[in-house]
């Protein structure tokens, strides 16, 4: 955890290396609606289950935001772990969208500067429970989906 975070040099959240870290593992915010619906949407679209969840809200999602340099109490990111890097804000959304059928597409937007992507990720982040609510509890998985999440299947629990 000595490590530099990924805003080290410049307050940019750039893939920094995680070789200890599950591949798939993504960390969302738990009581955002709109994060617990975007899990939602790659859990119908990941085939093989190919990703596993972990909230912020969750005590090993607190360890891996505090790790990563994302704030627990105000998350301003999600963070995706995909071969042995954790990628931030719309480079996590555009590294899951790349594994998803019929969302292979969407790496076109990688042409579209980071700087210009992250502000409109920023947008959206400062503005999600505002625009899309927010609950009280982290999302809790149906029996079936409780293994693709860290810890069980209680986000916010353990």
């Amino acid at each position: 955890m000595g490590e530099p975070g990924p805003r080290a040099g410049g307050g940019h959240w750039r893939p920094v290396p995680t070789p200890d870290l599950q591949d798939g593992l993504i960390l969302f915010d738990g009581v955002c609606l709109l994060c617990s619906a975007w899990v939602r949407f790659k859990v119908r679209r990941a085939p093989a289950a190919r990703f596993r969840f972990v909230a912020i809200q969750d005590a090993a999602g607190r360890g891996m935001a505090a790790r990563l340099g994302v704030s627990a109490a105000e998350p301003e990111t999600n963070a995706v772990v995909l071969g042995g890097r954790a990628f931030f804000k719309s480079d996590a959304a555009l590294a899951v969208l790349r594994h998803l059928p019929g969302w292979r597409w969407a790496v076109a937007l990688r042409a579209v500067p980071r700087p210009l992507r992250d502000w409109t990720y920023d947008r959206i982040a400062r503005n999600r429970y505002r625009l899309f609510g927010r609950t009280d509890v982290c999302m809790v998985p149906t029996p079936e989906l409780s293994a693709r999440f860290l810890g069980g299947g209680h986000p916010g629990g353990a």
